[in-house]
């Protein structure tokens, strides 16, 4: 069995990049991309908006992947957006309620030249009213 291809581009002006995926992110390809976002942030990135349209796959490895580089995105002062999902992806940030931690302005809505608008502010974060304590507990309602 032939295993997945991920392909990586890397557009970069300034403090900003526009990464494009395409192939299957799974077991095998997440640390690919999740060293890729790291190198992005190594080398001054703090806004990096990832196109996943010719994405064909992304199991939870590769939501890990992205949920870590967000984290560390967040810390360095930045964000990390992505945009068009494949539906494998889409359904587990449905079942996972994280998507709000991930997505952004739809991809149409970037300024073509990257580096020259200017930045988005990032979205406010839901307000949560599943209490924390049930759900840890496993009383859920």
């Amino acid at each position: 069995m032939p295993v997945p291809q991920l392909t990586i581009h890397r557009h970069d002006q300034r403090h900003r990049t526009l990464i494009t995926l395409a192939g299957e992110i799974g077991l095998e390809s997440a640390p690919l991309l999740r060293a890729t976002l790291a190198r992005c942030l190594s080398d001054g990135i703090r806004i990096i908006d990832v196109d996943l349209t010719p994405v064909t796959f992304c199991d939870c490895s590769g939501l890990n992947a992205f949920l870590y580089a967000a984290q560390r995105t967040r810390e360095a002062g930045g964000i990390l957006r992505l945009h068009n999902p494949p539906p494998s992806l889409g359904r587990i940030l449905e079942l996972t309620g994280c998507g709000f931690l991930l997505l952004g302005l739809p991809l149409g809505h970037l300024s073509p030249s990257l580096g020259d608008a200017p930045d988005p502010v990032a979205p406010a974060l839901p307000d949560r009213s599943i209490p924390l304590v049930a759900v840890l507990s496993g009383d859920v309602r």
